[in-house]
């Protein structure tokens, strides 16, 4: 292996042990010297190749908001029927949640702390998915709301369980198995939730 494979290799193994403890794990405040022991190297490689804890952190936010940024686009961007845009934007959205429990958790935490913030939506892509879900209402397929309303819905039925994932478990008495099973199961249940139409 190369020298500069080594370093690659070095970076990813950072990076990925940092999306772990911060998205999987929910551990946001991970040390510098937490994230070293994780990834089972020596803390002053993380200095070495990414200069500080907080160039490291902007990095996995970068590429967390990629991720995200990704997902909005199939909404916004997409030639597809209405209904299965949100079918393809449901799916993929379970699917992160599947991945990275804590992924929305940790960027809302950011943006909190005012440390990272970027917009995922573009003002005109907003309002074309605003006439899309009024048309869909006029068409009957969707309950009359404001649109926003309709957003609301759908993020809070996709984002809500893994936000609060730990007390969901706690309080309902679910391991980690059982819980992954549910949220994957919950497409169909999200649909027809936001649909009048069962088609």
């Amino acid at each position: 292996m190369s020298k500069q494979e080594k370093k690659d290799q070095t970076q990813e193994l950072i990076k990925e042990t940092t999306k772990n403890l911060f998205f999987v794990k929910g551990k946001f405040d991970a040390t510098t010297q937490e994230i070293a022991d994780e990834a089972g190297i020596n803390r002053t490689l993380i200095n070495y190749y990414f200069r500080s804890r907080d160039n490291l952190v902007q990095i996995v936010f970068d590429e967390a908001h990629k991720v995200e940024k990704e997902k909005s686009e199939v909404i916004m961007r997409s030639d597809l029927l209405f209904k299965e845009k949100i079918a393809q934007f449901i799916e993929e959205s379970l699917s992160t949640s599947l991945r990275y429990p804590y992924l929305e958790t940790y960027i809302v935490s950011q943006i909190n702390k005012g440390s990272c913030h970027k917009k995922d939506v573009e003002e005109d892509d907003l309002k074309k998915l605003f006439r899309d879900i009024e048309q869909e209402m006029e068409l009957g397929n969707v309950e009359k709301m404001e649109p926003i309303q309709f957003i609301f819905n759908m993020i809070s039925l996709l984002v809500f369980p893994s936000a609060v994932r730990p007390l969901i478990m706690e309080n309902l008495m679910i391991d980690d198995k059982e819980f992954d099973r549910l949220i994957a199961d919950r497409k169909d249940i999200i649909l027809n939730m936001l649909f009048k139409n069962r088609k």
